[in-house]
């Protein structure tokens, strides 16, 4: 049963859904969205969808601006603001809290980490640099991330294909033919079904990898 629970921040208020463990709950893997979309992200609802089966509580996090109905992102300091806001509520079950998101909420979760005290770090679609100009990257703010991180990336995303991130103390595990979205053109030879279990099952592994 999604219960959902709105959290005021010093960025204003932040909605968390909450999807708990069928099981008896060993995390809660929190995760945001990114600068374009919010929580109905494909990989998203599909992490909420599949991994409470497997002891984990899923926290979808929607940042102030969302659920102000904005249609832009704000600065990365005022992302990281809202995080902050939200993760004594994300805390309160008393668990492992593992800090994640998708792009823009990938680089707050990894941003974050060791000030918060995350238990790992999961990040989906890292924005290694910006399309078409991988000179900018943001590397650092991944290497940085002080906790055990996993990067989950599309195999075509513009954002930053898999061999392009540099050598690391983190796991990736690739989605073929994926883009920033994770959507899979029809032509691939794996269909959109098998990509997004390739993202649940490797979340799946790495999380009972980290017990």
């Amino acid at each position: 049963m999604t219960r959902t629970e709105n959290v005021e921040t010093d960025a204003g208020a932040a909605r968390i859904s909450w999807y708990p463990a069928v099981a008896k709950a060993r995390v809660v893997l929190a995760l945001g969205h990114g600068a374009g979309g919010g929580v109905e992200a494909r990989d998203l609802q599909a992490l909420a969808r599949v991994l409470p089966a497997h002891g984990v509580t899923v926290a979808l996090v929607e940042q102030p601006w969302r659920v102000a109905g904005k249609k832009v992102a704000p600065a990365p300091k005022t992302l990281d603001v809202g995080w902050r806001g939200v993760w004594p509520a994300l805390e309160k079950p008393g668990l492992p809290v593992v800090s994640g998101g998708r792009s823009a909420g990938a680089r707050v979760a990894c941003r974050t980490a060791v000030e918060l005290g995350a238990h790992a770090v999961l990040a989906l679609s890292f924005p290694l640099h910006p399309p078409g100009k991988p000179e900018k990257s943001r590397a650092d703010e991944l290497l940085a991330a002080g906790a055990p991180t996993l990067v989950v990336q599309g195999g075509n995303d513009p954002f930053g294909k898999p061999e392009e991130f540099p050598e690391g103390d983190y796991e990736l595990v690739e989605v073929p033919y994926g883009d920033h979205g994770f959507a899979v053109p029809k032509r691939a030879a794996i269909g959109q079904d098998e990509a997004l279990e390739i993202i649940t099952g490797g979340v799946v592994e790495w999380l009972v990898s980290l017990e």
